[in-house]
């Protein structure tokens, strides 16, 4: 049974919520019994500056979001996000499983992975807060556990781009300056087996700029890439391709020499006219519409209605292109797409030989 948390007359009253977008770094300051000096207060603002870094901008903003709706789920249910309570916090993961209705209406349910990433966000913000929230405790972990018994389903994996798929894709692409950036940006995405994010952090230098991810360095044989991913920095080997229509490396050469880029960011906006590359790095939402565009135009699928053909699709359908036709020994595509697991590059792998081998036969039945 779970229990409703009550208020006591004797709690000291709540800190004001943060606006929305906190990154946390504020809650970095000396103690209050040293002292301040000129040096301290820059070391501080220094170690706000690192706070800030320990996520990404996407984990910030989606961990913003997470906050944002779980305060207004309690302002509509008469209570207060703050101080942490797992017996609310109970409450909410099992209405965003099996949500009732409201004033707006049933809103929709949540799969069991989007409530774990909305638990992470509120344990996130709480803990910036300076008040942890123990996920472990029996309010919360027994109604996440029903939550994944009852509700858990195979993950939805989005559509694998082969070979093929990203020919057809290059064909739509116009001849000009921004079809030969979106040409490079597929090959390079595909054959590095690259997320969206890191295609579009990359800088052509090392530390051109503050917020790089990494760096391209062209070599005889192919392009090595140094970048940081989610599981560290890793390199990325790519190497020449047997044609120049297909070839990442050549591709890449090209964007560079045409747009005249030599410093800063790898992949940038060009201008209305299509006749000059601008210094503004491209978002990582780019990558996502240029693959559902040239899915569309490609006509990728065709048994399949437009809108449900191009949702199969997304920035990660190039990493899984990649594992699923590279003919090579697993450990590599694993090295590749930076892979903690040979498991979770078998995830990524969406056409395999299976029942290669029979162990039924085997057996001697």
């Amino acid at each position: 049974m779970l229990e409703t948390p009550q208020k006591s007359p004797s709690e000291p009253p709540e800190r004001p919520d943060p606006p929305e977008g906190h990154q946390g770094g504020e809650a970095i300051a000396l103690p209050s019994h040293v002292a301040g000096s000129g040096a301290l207060d820059r070391l501080g603002d220094t170690a706000r500056d690192y706070a800030r870094q320990a996520a990404s901008d996407n984990t910030r903003k989606a961990y913003a979001k997470d906050w944002t709706h779980f305060a207004r789920w309690c302002r509509m249910r008469g209570t207060d996000p703050l101080p942490p309570a797992p017996q609310l916090i109970g409450l909410y993961i099992a209405d965003l499983a099996a949500p009732g209705t409201t004033t707006e209406g049933k809103a929709p349910a949540l799969s069991v992975a989007s409530i774990e990433r909305r638990l992470s966000g509120l344990s996130w913000h709480y803990a910036q807060r300076g008040q942890p929230l123990d996920r472990r405790d029996r309010h919360i972990a027994s109604v996440l556990a029903g939550i994944r018994r009852r509700h858990a389903r195979p993950p939805l994996q989005k559509e694998a781009i082969m070979p093929e798929d990203l020919r057809a894709m290059l064909a739509t692409l116009p001849h000009d300056l921004r079809g030969l950036r979106d040409r490079t940006i597929l090959l390079i995405g595909f054959a590095g087996g690259l997320r969206r994010s890191e295609i579009v952090r990359l800088d052509v230098g090392r530390d051109d700029t503050p917020g790089s991810g990494g760096w391209v360095e062209i070599l005889e044989d192919g392009v090595l890439i140094t970048l940081r991913g989610k599981t560290g920095w890793r390199e990325v080997e790519i190497a020449r391709g047997s044609t120049d229509q297909t070839c990442p490396v050549h591709a890449l050469t090209q964007w560079l020499h045409y747009a005249r880029i030599d410093f800063g960011p790898l992949f940038v906006a060009v201008s209305r006219n299509g006749l000059k590359a601008t210094d503004k790095r491209l978002s990582d939402k780019h990558v996502a519409r240029l693959i559902k565009r040239c899915v569309r135009d490609a006509g990728l699928r065709p048994d399949l209605p437009e809108a449900a053909r191009v949702r199969l699709y997304s920035g990660h359908s190039l990493r899984a292109g990649l594992a699923s036709s590279a003919e090579v020994d697993e450990r590599h595509v694993q090295k590749q797409l930076g892979h903690a697991s040979a498991e979770m590059t078998r995830r990524y792998q969406r056409r395999r030989d299976r029942f290669r081998i029979n162990l039924t036969k085997a057996a001697g039945l």
